[in-house]
């Protein structure tokens, strides 16, 4: 019979007397360390703090179990009948390091299903889902332990768990184990900024350190070493081209068109607009536009089949593309007449074959929403294509020589294909940044991802999740390559 022991310092034991209750009563659970209590199996252990490693050690040193039980989330608990057999039996089974499971939540009183993903090599997100209950190995725990060389007030259980994911399977149990109380109540639209907000900065850096020592482990992690660049102008005749890929965005696409429109520069660019057989007036209103400027391109692709990654292949091997394709989505607008100007004058500055700027959130009267300004800063020179491994997104807006783009090729998707080039592209170029903030991002009810359900989420994450693996699978064959 495998023993735990329950890790409960981090959240409020006394307003968790039922589970308390079944950790005491379970034959498994040998001891229970809390912040503040007394009764059998309890053992009382102030400023425990899951976050820094520290606290990890500790535990490492003195837990005497075959398990560890964390509970990671301050909130209500409820074990299912047999949970903690079943998490155990398949740890011992399969030898696993990190066991979770799916789980059941109460939300507005309501209960419903929170499935969860299973875990992949490119699993490297900090914020991946495994629920707030996870069985780790005390083995694994102890020899991740000694392997943990930096010190981190926040990023502890991240960089626990990308240590024992070098020697232990980290495995998901595709059943209802238990059932907790949902706090955060805000739409997944709310929420998908959280790792960018400037106020989570300090944490941000502590991430990226863990991450990039697990690069290093594991023979995935670049050098700040990058194929030359060289920019044919004769092959254009435009400088650039910004693409916006659009299916039945009336209410927005004019404002979108109008601010490219209004751009200064000392270049010409043109603007294709890939109107992805719209069912609303979105096509109308292009087709006015592009009769009064004829930089406008209305594009609407004989294919059926494609997603926004197809919209902008068909923009990118137009031969009006010019040298520089440059996003600007449907219901976004660029916040100053230079943005264009600066995007490319950032390209021959930075020699990179590919730029990301700096974005504002706002509401759909264009007025800032929290978090605000988003900058991006993980996108270093120097480390940026290994940090890009950890992150969900690129930020705003994307630009990319051309060449570069129409070799690799942008996946028909509507979700993750602009992560996917910048993956790939990071593999071997340099990608620059351009720090003034140069687009406003809308979010309104009608965005693709203002109010997903926990299915649609789960498969966005699972295919970025798989971007990731198959991207660090070709950066550890370059590296044994070299």
């Amino acid at each position: 019979m495998s023993t735990i022991t329950a890790i409960l310092t981090g959240i409020d034991a006394k307003a968790n007397p039922g589970l308390v209750t079944d950790l005491q009563q379970h034959p498994n659970v040998k001891s229970i360390w809390v912040s503040e209590g007394k009764g059998e199996k309890i053992i009382e252990i102030t400023g425990l703090n899951l976050l820094n490693t520290l606290s990890i050690n500790i535990i490492a040193l003195q837990v005497k179990t075959d398990y560890v039980l964390f509970f990671a989330k301050d909130t209500g608990y409820t074990l299912g009948k047999f949970a903690l057999e079943r998490m155990s039996r398949i740890a011992s089974d399969c030898n696993a390091g990190w066991v979770y499971s799916d789980y059941q939540e109460i939300k507005d009183g309501k209960l419903s299903n929170h499935p969860v993903i299973d875990y992949q090599q490119g699993s490297l997100r900090d914020d991946f889902d495994f629920g707030p209950v996870v069985l780790v190995s005390a083995k694994a725990l102890k020899d991740a332990s000694e392997t943990m060389h930096q010190t981190f007030e926040n990023a502890a259980l991240y960089y626990l768990r990308l240590k024992i994911s070098q020697k232990f399977e980290i495995l998901h149990i595709q059943e209802y184990l238990y059932t907790v109380a949902e706090l955060d109540g805000r739409k997944s639209g709310q929420k998908i900024f959280d790792y960018v907000d400037p106020k989570n900065r300090k944490v941000q850096i502590e991430m990226e350190q863990a991450v990039t020592e697990h690069l290093k482990d594991i023979n995935g992690y670049l050098k700040p070493e990058f194929d030359d660049i060289t920019f044919d102008k004769n092959r254009f005749e435009n400088i650039a081209s910004v693409v916006i890929p659009v299916r039945n965005r009336e209410k927005t696409i004019a404002d979108a068109v109008n601010s490219v429109l209004s751009q200064e520069t000392d270049f010409f660019f043109n603007l294709i607009v890939v109107d992805n057989h719209s069912t609303d007036k979105t096509t109308h209103i292009l087709q006015e536009l592009a009769a009064s400027d004829k930089r406008i391109i209305h594009v609407i692709p004989d294919r059926t089949d494609l997603g926004i990654g197809g919209c902008w292949n068909e923009a990118v091997h137009h031969n009006a593309c010019g040298m520089f394709a440059i996003q600007l989505d449907s219901d976004d607008i660029y916040s100053v007449n230079q943005t264009l100007q600066k995007i490319v004058n950032a390209f021959y500055e930075q020699k990179c074959a590919m730029v990301v700027g700096t974005y504002q959130l706002v509401n759909f009267k264009l007025e800032e929403i929290p978090p605000g300004i988003i900058e991006h800063k993980e996108w270093t020179p120097e480390n940026g294509r290994n940090n890009a491994l950890r992150i969900n997104g690129l930020g705003a807006p994307r630009a990319f020589y051309t060449p570069v783009l129409r070799d690799i090729k942008i996946p028909n998707t509507s979700y993750g294909e602009d992560y996917a080039v910048g993956l790939n592209i990071s593999r071997n170029y340099q990608i620059g940044r351009v720090y003034d903030n140069l687009y406003l991002c809308r979010r309104w009810e009608d965005n693709s991802d203002a109010s997903l359900d926990i299915e649609k989420m789960n498969k966005h994450n699972l295919y970025k999740d798989k971007l990731r693996t198959w991207e660090l699978k070709a950066r550890i064959a370059k590296n044994k390559a070299s």
